[in-house]
């Protein structure tokens, strides 16, 4: 179940994306696990619809779920591909780093202010 905190300094979209992007990549919500409608999302957290929009479309550019027309937004099979596309991102940028003679500590704390 995805929760918003009003509280919170992180926007409410932000929320709902991280929360459901940690759902699917630690395999809570599986490979064509249907999604609620954005509208009944929105109703159950109490926020506006286009704020939910707003986390569901960024989580399809991120090809984690997929929109099948009125049949729904489900998981997406790519989905399963993140932690490998992570996994080759961090190599490209190990090497990288290395490229240009950047120490190990200098690299990670490059990585630590951009994950913020």
């Amino acid at each position: 179940m995805i929760r918003v905190d009003p509280n919170s300094s992180i926007p409410p979209f932000e929320q709902v994306r991280t929360g459901y992007a940690a759902q699917i990549n630690d395999g809570t919500l599986p490979v064509g696990a249907k999604l609620p409608t954005v509208r009944k999302l929105a109703e159950d957290l109490g926020i506006a619809p286009n704020t939910v929009a707003k986390a569901y479309r960024e989580l399809e550019e991120a090809g984690l779920i997929e929109t099948r027309g009125r049949a729904g937004t489900f998981v997406s099979a790519v989905g399963d591909e993140s932690r490998e596309r992570a996994r080759q991102a961090a190599a490209d940028y190990a090497a990288l780093t290395r490229k240009l003679g950047l120490d190990r500590d200098e690299a990670k704390a490059i990585v630590d202010a951009a994950l913020g």
